[in-house]
């Protein structure tokens, strides 16, 4: 228990110091406090790691406190640390730490230096208490902490429209998905009684055969009149809306169609954050509560095809409108939003071994993209947009073969750790679709053509970056570099400041060591990590007891059949996995997506211009440059809607009907018939006398009439 409590709280301890004792302790405390704190929860998780994976240790399902307890339920605060958390912890750390310590180069003339490693340690202590928690509160907790944290990342440099325009769509949208996730976990108190995992899991089985709930009779009641509609009540099986609620939590931090918008456009933080956000943690986390789920979601296949739809779905047109992306980051995060889809399907088909095991590979490789991508922004003075570089391997050598390294990885390359992962997921994919219906057969094709796509603009990107034409030298540096400010002459950024302070032509450089360390320290891992892990994790028995899979689904366990032979022992049986590939479609998939970029952006790039300007080209151009209308949905569709409607219910409700008709109105009314009235009193009493006389003999009238009757 008091080494969990350190792994969670010592990245918290560093976030404070650097956030409240900035100032005290300058750049160096600050950055040192944090580097610190995340290097000891790092530590102390490999070593939680190793005692499952070697040690053969029991979970650990414990609680530290209790929240509140009013009648019959309970909230706590715990840690439940199995195999999955475990692997999750070293995933979050590893990655984290690589991030710290890559910040301090490319942060380093920031004015909020300290107030980065802060915020990154916060991120880093919130996504530990997400994927270390025992139940329900806690994991919402987490969850909401990671995503504040994020909003305040992603709008770091907070003088800059566009990046306050991009935290508060990363906000907004996130908010979306995490009203469905607390329907879910609603849902979970009132149907089990219970916020605590193990309690759930163990009773979902029993309890979600015949529990459903009328979601509409089917009837309509219009003016007084009722009309029946269906001949029968729509009933909704509990543990299915609870799934679909709980996954839609996932569609927003995940960044899954249609709840995607955000993650683009969260580039417009610092490349460091992209790095963490979407490669290890933050995206990640919808994942990771799917897998951790697995005993609520084996209970519901209609659940499970609304996963696997959407994954498909996100895999391979997200994916393509990386094809058309210029600038660099956007490309790489196009790229995560497809391999998160992949991850998505996996899911979907009951492959929860390999969606983590994929989670996990993709956050070396992934994370080594982004950060090699801020290298090179770093080498080209901040400049992002591809169609301005070209030519940079002979400048940048150890960012270009990192690159390369991760490029590799992602497509799927035999015996770098992404192929393990990916084909995988296509092979469960594909014994799914043998027994499935359409959604299954469509998901298969999807993450099948999402293979083409991937080495396509993985390589367009490697290609129009550190190969061809040197186009930077018709380029001028910024006045102003990515961080808001203006740019400035010193040794880390090498710039060089005429009289008037602009810039001459772009010299890229190769980044600084305490940049390219990180590089080759996540370069290791996106070789080697997936051919020497996935025979435990994947087809041994590592996730036994953390993930659940009912015996008609468990895809894997077919896919094994194909991929893993293991009676000469793992490592011949890894090394036949990797021989896979003759016999894989896979391989000559990827193989042609290569081998199209390759022609297009090396050898013919004129004629990828051409393509790219002819009618066909430019109507594809044009349909993916606008996301296929998406920004335009959320933006103009329910932003745009919700400001027209609050102008009309301002001018027609408030001013209109309120403060016109009501209020005004009535004082109006009230002031036009005191001027008819006004004429009464004419101040004679004459009059008065008259019209008392008049009064009097008309009340006598009535009276006399009354009695009469």
């Amino acid at each position: 228990m008091n080494t969990l409590l350190v792994i969670a709280l010592a990245p918290l301890v560093g976030a404070a110091i650097a956030g409240l004792f900035g100032k005290q302790v300058g750049r160096a405390g600050a950055h040192w406090a944090a580097i610190l704190g995340v290097a000891v929860s790092c530590a102390l998780s490999c070593q939680v790691l190793w005692q499952f994976a070697i040690g053969g240790a029991d979970p650990f399902n414990e609680n530290v406190y209790t929240f509140f307890q009013v009648g019959g339920y309970a909230a706590h605060v715990g840690f439940m640390v199995d195999s999955l958390t475990a692997m999750m912890m070293v995933v979050v750390t590893f990655v984290s730490l690589l991030v710290h310590v890559y910040t301090i180069g490319y942060m380093a003339d920031d004015p909020g230096y300290q107030r980065f490693f802060s915020y990154i340690s916060l991120f880093t202590f919130s996504m530990l208490m997400l994927v270390m928690s025992n139940n329900f509160l806690q994991l919402f907790f987490g969850w909401e902490a990671v995503g504040l944290v994020s909003y305040l990342l992603i709008g770091f440099w907070f003088k800059r429209p566009t990046a306050i325009f991009a935290n508060l769509k990363a906000f907004l949208v996130n908010r979306v998905g995490d009203f469905g996730f607390l329907l879910g976990i609603a849902g979970v108190l009132m149907w089990l009684g219970t916020l605590d995992y193990a309690t759930a899991f163990a009773q979902a089985p029993n309890a979600s055969l015949n529990d459903t709930f009328t979601l509409w009779s089917g009837q309509v009641a219009l003016f007084g009149h009722t009309w029946q509609v269906l001949a029968n009540p729509v009933q909704v099986q509990i543990i299915s809306f609870i799934c679909i609620c709980l996954f839609i939590g996932a569609m927003g931090k995940s960044a899954q169609v249609p709840l995607h918008v955000w993650l683009p456009d969260s580039m417009e933080g610092p490349t460091p954050i992209s790095a963490l956000i979407h490669a290890a943690t933050m995206v990640t986390a919808g994942i990771f509560m799917v897998a951790r789920m697995s005993p609520l979601f084996e209970q519901s296949e209609a659940a499970l095809g609304f996963v696997l739809f959407i994954g498909a779905t996100t895999a391979l047109f997200t994916g393509l409108i990386g094809i058309v992306q210029n600038d660099i980051k956007r490309v790489v995060a196009y790229s995560t939003l497809s391999q998160l889809g992949y991850m998505t399907v996996a899911l979907g088909v009951s492959a929860y071994s390999a969606a983590v095991f994929h989670l996990m590979t993709h956050a070396f490789f992934k994370a080594l993209l982004f950060l090699a991508a801020g290298s090179v922004i770093i080498g080209m003075h901040h400049e992002q947009d591809m169609r301005k570089m070209g030519g940079l391997r002979k400048y940048m050598p150890i960012t270009y073969v990192t690159s390369l390294i991760g490029t590799l990885a992602l497509v799927g390359t035999p015996f770098f750790s992404g192929y393990f992962s990916k084909d995988t997921i296509i092979v469960a994919a594909g014994e799914a679709a043998k027994t499935g219906g359409w959604i299954q057969t469509y998901g298969y094709w999807a993450v099948m053509l999402g293979v083409f796509v991937t080495a396509f603009y993985s390589f367009r990107l490697l290609y129009l970056t550190f190969h061809g034409k040197e186009r930077f030298r018709e380029v001028e540096a910024h006045g102003h570099d990515d961080h808001g400010h203006d740019a400035h002459a010193d040794a880390h950024h090498g710039d060089a400041h005429d009289d008037h302070g602009h810039h001459g032509p772009v010299e890229p450089h190769e980044s600084p060591k305490v940049v390219t360390v990180p590089l080759i320290l996540l370069a290791i891992p996106s070789i080697l990590i997936g051919f020497f892990t996935v025979g435990p994790m994947l087809f041994g028995d590592f996730f036994r007891g953390a993930i659940e899979v009912l015996p008609a689904h468990d895809t894997v366990a077919l896919a094994a059949n194909t991929l893993w032979h293991d009676e000469h022992g793992w490592l011949s049986a890894a090394v036949g996995f990797g021989m896979h590939f003759y016999a894989s479609p896979v391989f000559w998939i990827a193989f042609a997506g290569f081998a199209a970029a390759t022609a297009l952006y090396l050898y013919f790039p004129d004629t990828a211009t051409k393509m790219r300007a002819s009618k066909p080209g430019a109507f594809l151009t044009r349909i993916l440059d606008n996301k296929y209308g998406f920004d335009d949905l959320w933006i103009k569709g329910f932003a745009g809607g919700g400001i027209k409607l609050g102008k009309f219910s301002w001018q027609r409700g408030d001013a209109g009907l309120i403060d016109g008709l009501l209020v005004n109105g009535s004082a109006v009314l009230v002031d036009r018939i005191a001027g008819i009235l006004r004429h009464v009193q004419t101040g004679r009493l004459y009059n008065y006398a008259f019209a008392m006389i008049i009064g009097l003999i008309v009340l006598l009238a009535v009276l006399v009439r009354t009695i009469g009757a």
